[in-house]
């Protein structure tokens, strides 16, 4: 059961991975090493998020469907508490990667949910399971 609610996340994952490539190199054509890093570190928190929340949900969906609404809640909310707290530590600093930071989260959101929903229009997933008895 898990194996099939993770079916999508080879492809966000690659543009993820593409992502990272592009925005580290941007990233250090504008700002220098710390642009690099910080867009680096913005795709790679993204990523994480969401297979995160991909395996914590492909796992409740496993032991006990009624669980998914519940254990989705719980992960957004502290994934989203704890962004928040890295984010405004960040800003508090004078890192000079902050603007890449920023600028990768977003395109890496952007991109991963864009991904997603491309790879989930293009599937055959079945409506109806048809009882083949």
């Amino acid at each position: 059961m898990m194996r099939s609610r993770l079916r999508p996340l080879p492809v966000p994952s690659m543009v993820s991975a593409l992502l990272l490539v592009v925005l580290a190199g941007v990233g250090g054509w504008l700002d220098g090493v710390p642009g690099a890093v910080g867009a680096a570190v913005g795709v790679a928190l993204v990523a994480a998020s969401y297979v995160a929340s991909s395996l914590a949900l492909a796992w409740a969906d496993s032991v006990h469907p009624q669980m998914v609404l519940s254990v989705g809640l719980l992960t957004y909310s502290l994934k989203f508490a704890l962004l928040g707290v890295a984010v405004f530590a960040v800003a508090a600093s004078d890192w000079p990667g902050q603007r890449m930071l920023a600028v990768a989260i977003i395109v890496a959101t952007v991109g991963w949910i864009t991904a997603q929903v491309w790879w989930t229009f293009r599937a055959r997933i079945p409506y109806v399971e048809i009882d083949p008895h």
